[in-house]
């Protein structure tokens, strides 16, 4: 579904709570967790969903309004009016072609944005990632930048609200360098909340050194646990959700056609996941 086909309507009104920079210092890139309330009671939505933001202004083609979909970063609080947690990484970016810069409309005005400061939101929209209704199926969950955003809120419905989960949940998160981790970090941990489960474990995949702007090393993260990972990409009661850049498809690819040695039987394990609607993908 492209970013068209999702209607502009109706549109609500929410007022940004708090807005904290959860990158930690030195980063080249700066990320925000904004929590906004919607300003009416009517606006119900679920863990794994999206809201759009509409931002005012020169878009594309000629559009009079900038709208870019976030995914929500938390599980709904029961009472009270709806507050969705969002993870915006404020993007610029210079043209190869050209060398102009471009500015990330959406993004930056969001990174702007203060407590009590009001904006238009759309939505709530589709649900990717949804929990089967087996306790005892696994989760194979990978995510690349603010990709771990629905994660977070993904892991804490399983583990608060669903319980005694019996299927191995795994994450494997991918950022070019720790200072870019995402509830993964110093900053921030919010996934040390789940080490304590027998079913639970996260690790992470960063750009190799000396240098940052190589691929994410997803090899060497799951160096230790590639039979692991294979044998639940072997397993039908596995489901493995991927949220992050387009350029994570690429890289899985290449990561788990080495782990089987052959690209063949990966294009066909993967047909198969695709086809049981056990491989979800939230790419942008």
């Amino acid at each position: 579904m492209r970013l068209d086909d999702y209607p502009m309507e109706p549109r609500f009104a929410a007022t940004v709570l708090s807005s904290e920079e959860i990158t930690e210092e030195g980063s080249e890139a700066e990320v925000r967790e904004l929590v906004l309330e919607v300003d009416q009671h009517q606006f119900d939505f679920e863990v794994g969903q999206s809201i759009g933001v509409l931002v005012e202004g020169k878009g594309e083609f000629g559009k009079s309004v900038h709208h870019r979909l976030y995914t929500v970063a938390d599980t709904p609080e029961p009472e009270g009016k709806p507050k969705i947690t969002i993870a915006v990484r404020r993007c610029n970016y210079v043209d190869d072609y050209n060398g102009e810069q471009y500015i990330g409309v959406n993004s930056n005005y969001l990174c702007d944005r203060k407590p009590g400061d009001k904006i238009t939101i759309t939505g709530p929209f589709g649900m990717p990632f949804s929990v089967p209704e087996d306790k005892s199926a696994n989760l194979l969950l990978i995510g690349l930048g603010t990709g771990i955003a629905p994660f977070r809120a993904l892991v804490k419905h399983i583990y608060r609200d669903v319980g005694d989960w019996k299927g191995k949940v795994r994450l494997l998160y991918g950022a070019h360098s720790g200072l870019e981790l995402l509830y993964m970090n110093n900053k921030r941990d919010d996934f040390t909340n789940y080490y304590d489960e027998t079913t639970f474990a996260a690790f992470k995949a960063l750009s190799p050194r000396p240098n940052w702007a190589d691929p994410i090393a997803w090899d060497f993260a799951i160096e230790d646990r590639a039979d692991e990972i294979w044998k639940m990409l072997s397993d039908e009661h596995t489901f493995v959700y991927v949220a992050g850049q387009k350029a994570i498809r690429d890289a899985l690819d290449k990561l788990f056609s080495e782990m089987c040695e052959s690209d063949a039987v990966w294009a066909k394990t993967k047909a198969a996941l695709v086809k049981e609607g056990r491989w979800v993908e939230l790419v942008y």
